[in-house]
């Protein structure tokens, strides 16, 4: 029976040794919680990296005994791999350039990414060792980005999800990382990514088309072969969990202390991990501003921050550590009086209960980090707060803020925004508060951590159905002599080729794209034979064909159907078409040349292309879709087609189609035999339009209507070769 893999980089346990004996108990975290309804039935698991490094065999078998019998399964990592896998690569490379921090603590080691590859590999070799076809693998987070291409190369078949939980930076961060290929190539592995928020799958889908050789159109990426989806799946929290501890009594009794603790003042409650991304010294610096503008909130406001410890070993987290403790001090130094201090800052981390004591009992809530893939604090306080009052303000940079969009939402880097939101937040009415605090406690109910795991997996068994619906088959070695076989068997065959894409690579010169020797030679064995009327049909001007190709024994057929040509008779294009809409529509198109550098117009007798294939990558593609909305007016009022094509928009008369052009060939003839390649949008009208018996075959993609695709016109050549040395073979 299929199984569900979790896949992160830690378990979800806590790891204690005494009496040299290790002692398991499982994590109470929001992810574990929440994919407790997964890995806990049937055969499914969770594999991941204990969190402690075991040395000796005794004691790894143990532990894994332990584990397994809480359905974990472990990838045990040594000091070496820790320092460089995690602390290294993970939170030296991936860590800060995800959250914009590259120019400061970005450390590109070679050594680090070695690690980090190996790594991967080895949670990769713990997959393969219990997965099997039909299973499905949901990943988890960036320390595991090589891990989706890694299972999938041995396993293709199979559906893998993969999640990012931290932020997924713009193309121009990005691109920074030497290695930027490899890690987009090894997430491009999953059948479904997902983020936290639409503006890290604009930023994914943007670095990866531009850095790769991919397509992508709106939230689905071609490689090719394969489609990718890309959505946002903004994580939630356990709110029941979180509404109903302040009903306990030790969490009510604790309460009760810290409002006698803070009798008559407004308590404003801060908590982080210690994280340079986290805005600790900003928000400080905010508060410092409140108390300098506003002298009557002395005594009657109080700051109460929690740091939780976390690589205060690395330097430039003591350095930030260090820089906190003395902005507190000097702070608590100044206006502190002899019954008050404004800040009560904790570097240590607290219970479940006392969190939620000081939620409950909290004012304001004061999430400012400079960048952040969600922030769950925000959300615990919301569900925290059962009699529907106190204030979030949470910063914009937060993934969080975009849901919970009835807080004050805050720029971090504006100290006397942060200000100003604070005295806001200090000074609002209770009723303000209720009809704030309602409608986002009602999101944070609805859409918890358990609707994020069901939407997520819901999605991910919908994708694995949307490419296997779409998906042509590929041509394989058995197909390939099948098709043989069926061209060496008959007596009068066509054979339709398109030119850029499919016969030829595309390159940036258009004009540089002519035949080859080897296309040549092809073409003319495939002409010789005299069962065989071969017929390449372009999107190309007629003057390029006939450059090419006046001497070889080819049915030219050019511009998309709109000029014909037989050997031995000279061209003739189809009657009653008119040239008159180019004067309307080439101004337009020259404004967006005019707009795009790179772009250029090429004119043919029928049709205007405006090519971006030389524009910077990604502002092509905005021209692009900008032109298109321009046009699609006018184009219905004058009966003219828009076609997209590999960095190419095209507009043509509508009665000018590939796939009439073919049937004018076809129709009332007796083949036996009729193939056609073809890699764009244009081609598809062929591949409609062909009886049932004909054999389709796109290049490039396997989204197509055809029945078969090729990778690359080095595929279409090898094909095309076969059928020209006729070995028969058994019918398969």
């Amino acid at each position: 029976m299929p199984k569900t893999i979790i896949v992160s980089n830690r378990l979800p346990v806590k790891i204690s040794k005494t009496d040299n004996e290790y002692n398991l108990s499982s994590s109470e975290g929001g992810l574990a919680t929440g994919l407790g309804s997964i890995y806990k039935q049937g055969d499914n698991v969770w594999i991941g990296w204990p969190g402690v490094e075991i040395t000796e065999q005794q004691d790894k078998d143990n532990v894994t005994h332990q584990l397994k019998e809480l359905s974990l399964i472990p990838v045990f990592l040594d000091q070496e791999e820790i320092n460089q896998y995690y602390e290294g690569f993970s939170n030296e490379v991936l860590w800060p350039v995800f959250h914009y921090y590259a120019s400061t603590y970005a450390n590109y080691k070679q050594s680090n990414w070695d690690y980090y590859q190996a790594v991967n590999k080895k949670f990769g070799d713990v997959i393969l060792s219990i997965a099997e076809p039909g299973d499905v693998i949901w990943i988890h987070d960036y320390q595991l980005l090589l891990l989706p291409a890694l299972v999938r190369q041995q396993l293709p078949d199979v559906s893998i999800g993969f999640f990012l939980h931290i932020p997924f930076p713009s193309h121009e961060m990005f691109r920074l990382i030497p290695w930027r290929s490899e890690l987009l190539e090894g997430m491009l592995g999953a059948d479904l990514i997902g983020m936290h928020t639409f503006d890290d799958v604009r930023h994914f889908i943007g670095a990866t088309t531009r850095i790769l050789p991919v397509t992508s159109s709106s939230n689905i990426i071609a490689t090719g072969e394969r489609s990718i989806v890309v959505e946002s799946f903004p994580m939630g929290i356990d709110e029941k969990k979180y509404a109903s501890l302040p009903l306990q009594d030790d969490v009510k009794h604790q309460a009760e202390l810290i409002e006698n603790n803070f009798k008559g003042r407004k308590l404003i409650l801060s908590v982080d991990r210690l994280d340079y991304s986290k805005g600790i010294l900003q928000r400080l610096a905010a508060f410092e501003l409140l108390l300098q503008l506003n002298p009557e909130c002395i005594e009657h406001i109080a700051l109460y921050m929690i740091v939780v410890p976390s690589r205060d070993n690395v330097p430039q987290y003591a350095h930030l550590r260090d820089e906190i403790d003395k902005k507190v001090g000097n702070i608590n130094s100044i206006y502190r009086t002899m019954d008050w201090s404004p800040i009560h800052y904790y570097y240590r981390s607290f219970p479940i209960e006392t969190l939620s004591a000081l939620y409950t009992t909290a004012d304001v809530c004061l999430v400012t980090p400079m960048r952040d893939g969600m922030n769950l604090v925000s959300k615990e306080y919301i569900a925290s707060r059962i009699n529907n009052d106190g204030v979030l303000i949470i910063s914009e940079m937060a993934g969080a803020s975009k849901e919970l969009i009835d807080a004050i939402i805050v720029n971090p880097n504006n100290t006397g925004e942060v200000c100003r939101a604070i005295l806001q937040a200090i000074n609002m009415p209770v009723a303000e508060q209720i009809k704030r605090m309602i409608p986002m406690r009602q999101m944070v109910a609805k859409f918890n951590i358990t609707h994020w795991v069901k939407i997520f997996m819901d999605k991910l068994k919908e994708v694995k159905l949307m490419q296997r619906s779409m998906q042509t088959r590929h041509v394989s070695n058995t197909t390939e002599q099948s098709i043989i076989n069926r061209y060496i068997k008959t007596k009068k065959r066509i054979i339709f080729l398109d030119y850029d894409g499919t016969l030829v690579g595309f390159k940036s010169n258009i004009e540089q794209a002519s035949p080859d020797k080897e296309l040549h030679d092809i073409i003319q064995k495939l002409t010789e034979d005299p069962a065989n009327q071969v017929v390449l049909i372009s999107g190309r001007k007629h003057e390029n064909l006939d450059e090419w190709f006046k001497h070889t024994n080819m049915y030219l057929i050019a511009e998309h159907g709109s000029w014909f040509k037989q050997q031995g008779t000279s061209w003739h294009k189809i009657a009653g078409l008119s040239d008159q809409w180019k004067q309307d529509i080439y101004p337009i198109l020259e404004t967006y040349v005019d707009r795009t550098p790179g772009s250029f117009i090429e004119e043919k007798t029928y049709s205007l292309a405006w090519h971006y294939r030389k524009a910077q990558s990604g502002l092509g593609e905005l021209r692009a879709g900008e032109l298109m909305n321009n046009l699609k007016y006018q184009a219905s009022d004058k009966g003219l087609q828009l076609l997209t094509g590999d960095r190419v928009l095209e507009v043509k008369n509508m009665d000018v189609n590939k796939g009439k052009a073919a049937l004018t060939l076809t129709e009332g003839k007796d083949y036996d035999f009729i193939i056609a390649f073809g890699d764009d949008y244009t081609d598809e009208d062929i591949f409609k339009a062909l009886p049932d018996t004909a054999i389709t075959i796109k290049v490039g993609s396997n989204l197509s209507a055809a029945k078969f695709y090729l990778r690359n016109p080095q595929e279409v050549r090898r094909l095309l070769t076969s059928f020209t040395k006729q070995v028969p073979v058994e019918a398969i």
